[in-house]
């Protein structure tokens, strides 16, 4: 795992908080895998915000533990989040950003596909009641190779672009 700090911030406490923070990475899959919907409401923040992997977004704690409790008792019973801790970034003492890589393992399973692991970036804050998620995005890991501008897709795309602009469609 990586961790970086902002300029002039103590280690000590520095190490201290990402500690913390790995803590609190580890209790979302322990929450998650135990299908505790409270313990999961619990690392939020009240106002905090949750953009899920087909980009749906909720808002606020309570929402978060409603949507969870209706997965780990519904589509979702009895599976297992499993993932890595990437890095840790301080921007202030109060703010970090964290990335992760999970998938939700099913209980019909013993290994993950590929195709079901998401990468997290999320806002943990510090509150006084300890460090909580502030904010949360959930993307599936599906890498594209970026064409260059002389590859087929890129000429396509020029072409098709002049061809629309003479026949007076797309934007202007």
């Amino acid at each position: 795992m990586h961790s970086t700090a902002p300029t002039g911030s103590a280690s000590g406490t520095r190490t201290g908080d990402t500690a913390q923070i790995e803590k609190l990475f580890t209790d979302f899959m322990a929450a998650w895998t135990a299908g505790d919907a409270q313990a999961f409401g619990a690392l939020f923040t009240e106002d905090s915000e949750y953009v899920s992997y087909d980009g749906t977004i909720a808002r606020g704690r309570r929402a978060h533990q409603h949507n969870h409790d209706k997965l780990f008792r519904g589509v979702l019973a009895g599976s297992a989040l499993v993932g890595d801790l990437e890095s840790v970034r301080h921007l202030t003492p109060d703010v970090a950003i964290v990335h992760g890589t999970a998938s939700v393992l099913m209980p019909w399973r013993s290994t993950l596909p590929r195709r079901r692991l998401s990468r997290q970036t999320i806002v943990v804050v510090r509150t006084e009641a300890g460090w909580r998620i502030g904010a949360i995005h959930n993307g599936r890991v599906r890498p594209v190779t970026v064409p260059g501008p002389d590859a087929f897709p890129s000429r396509m795309s020029k072409l098709m672009a002049r061809v629309a602009h003479r026949l007076g469609l797309g934007r202007r």
